[in-house]
């Protein structure tokens, strides 16, 4: 049995696919078995995964497309080893990243993941050192000192400090909790962190980056929007705190995630679901909300270029 299962969800990536693979097959940590799980990818993947003749990697390939969690979960089902990771078919690891994070579980078995920091890389796998210490400073990773996290759920709901594709699970702890909910589309990686902080679980924090994360145009624009606010209004929607600060931090965040769904919805055309969203998330921005309802009223050809213009205004 291998030490470590490495999953990559995959769908229609054919161009970038390659540099998560070999990033897998160049780790210095060799004890591991590759599962990449096909979402009935149409772009020739099948074939790009044919030339592969190492045995340690499984490909799993899903005729018809059956959505980003449930893929995720046929990848996970399918491992064998003691620890696990998933990261995405666009984004890479860094050469040491199985032998650094591993060395922990293997150290302290209370310990139940191990997180760490990552990279911003362009399409190009540029490292971008503004963007990464960007990023770590947004998700709280520059102040969260590295060992044990005292304060989980702090970390994993209200700072979001851990990033999925940078952590390493022992694949018990998973099973316990469930790792993904079926039928989810986004902000499954959320649910988890928060599911595994509320079950009690130990994470830990390992300030190196040891990960990269790509940024590029397709992770852009409406189309993309709002099927991530549909998912994030979804999440926060799951569960709620004993915890009064954390439950007001959750509704605060919920009217937020349905103004700027709503908002969305209204630009698109979609706009009586779109302005029942709005007026749920009034709260949050009264003047954002009062804005979308009044562009509401243009003719939906025209609404694109209006919202567009009060972004450029906004800067």
């Amino acid at each position: 049995m291998p030490k470590v299962s490495i999953c990559i969800p995959t769908f229609n990536r054919i161009d970038l696919l390659p540099f998560a693979i070999d990033s897998v097959l160049k780790q210095t940590y060799q004890d591991f078995e590759l599962i990449v799980c096909d979402d009935g990818s149409s772009d020739g993947t099948a074939d790009l995964m044919s030339k592969y003749e190492d045995s340690r990697i499984k490909y799993i390939r899903h005729r018809q497309n059956i959505g980003k969690s449930n893929n995720m979960l046929s990848g996970f089902d399918a491992a064998t080893g003691d620890y696990f990771i998933k990261f995405d078919d666009d984004d890479r690891l860094t050469p040491n990243f199985i032998a650094e994070t591993a060395a922990i579980l293997d150290r302290d078995s209370n310990i139940d993941f191990v997180g760490t920091d990552h990279w911003i890389i362009d399409i190009d796998n540029v490292r971008d050192q503004t963007q990464t210490e960007e990023n770590s400073r947004q998700w709280g990773r520059e102040d969260l000192p590295g060992g044990v996290v005292n304060n989980l759920l702090q970390a994993v709901f209200v700072n979001q400090s851990f990033q999925i594709g940078a952590t390493l699970f022992r694949r018990q702890t998973v099973v316990e909790v469930g790792f993904m909910q079926p039928n989810w589309q986004n902000c499954e990686d959320n649910d988890l962190f928060v599911r595994l902080a509320l079950a009690g679980k130990k994470g830990y924090y390992l300030p190196k980056l040891l990960m990269e994360y790509r940024v590029h145009a397709e992770q852009q624009g409406i189309n993309r929007a709002i099927p991530y606010l549909t998912g994030k209004q979804q999440y926060l929607q799951s569960y709620k705190f004993d915890s009064q600060e954390l439950e007001n931090i959750r509704l605060n965040r919920l009217r937020e995630t349905q103004l700027l769904l709503g908002l969305r919805l209204i630009e698109s055309g979609e706009t009586e679901k779109g302005r029942e969203l709005v007026n749920k998330g009034k709260s949050f921005s009264t003047a954002k909300a009062w804005t979308g309802l009044g562009l509401s009223l243009l003719p939906v050809g025209v609404r694109g270029k209006a919202f567009d213009a009060l972004r450029k205004v906004k800067g």
